[in-house]
């Protein structure tokens, strides 16, 4: 059974809402086991420009199922939003399996049905390019005049106040984010 935590910014989450998010994302329930409760968090927002974001988690164990999508229409986004989470599930479901081999022998994670089922198994991701960088010390600014001149939408850097190592990043929506290691 999943719990729903919609939550809506600059939208007031009505019924009709409610209902189709519930819906929609109901059908991942045949994944997992009926006794299973999960807990969806999903975010709605709309911006100036009519532009609406559809955010959804759902943590499972050890592993997190997100998704997100943003367009021109609140309804199409929770669709494509749903279909990328019963993606992730099915993509991922012989990796999940293994990490949780003894829960899904009990039943404790998925239906015996989800594991059962036939995977072709997609090849495992590699490393295919290693990078060495010097990180040099700078203050933020600087760190995002040198990502801008390189054209990239993220850079590592060492802070030069405190000497930690730092990354700034181009958001989405084109202001930028610092992860600071501590």
């Amino acid at each position: 059974m999943i719990k729903f935590s919609i939550r809506g910014e600059n939208i007031e989450v009505t019924d009709a809402i409610r209902s189709y998010v519930e819906s929609k994302l109901a059908k991942i329930e045949k994944y997992f086991n009926p006794a299973q409760e999960l807990n969806a968090k999903v975010n709605l927002k709309v911006y100036r420009k009519k532009t609406a974001k559809v955010e959804v988690t759902i943590p499972v164990d050890s592993i997190t199922l997100r998704a997100e999508d943003v367009s021109q229409d609140l309804y199409g986004s929770i669709d494509l939003v749903s279909d990328k989470i019963e993606r992730q599930i099915r993509k991922n479901k012989t990796k999940i399996a293994k990490k949780h081999r003894e829960k899904v022998a009990t039943g404790e994670v998925f239906s015996a049905e989800f594991v059962a089922e036939e995977v072709e198994e997609a090849p495992e991701p590699k490393i295919v390019r290693t990078k060495n960088v010097d990180l040099k010390p700078m203050d933020a600014e600087e760190a995002i005049l040198q990502m801008d001149l390189l054209g990239h939408d993220f850079f590592i850097y060492t802070d030069a106040e405190d000497g930690t190592t730092n990354v700034i990043y181009r958001r989405e929506d084109g202001d930028f984010g610092l992860i600071e290691a501590k």
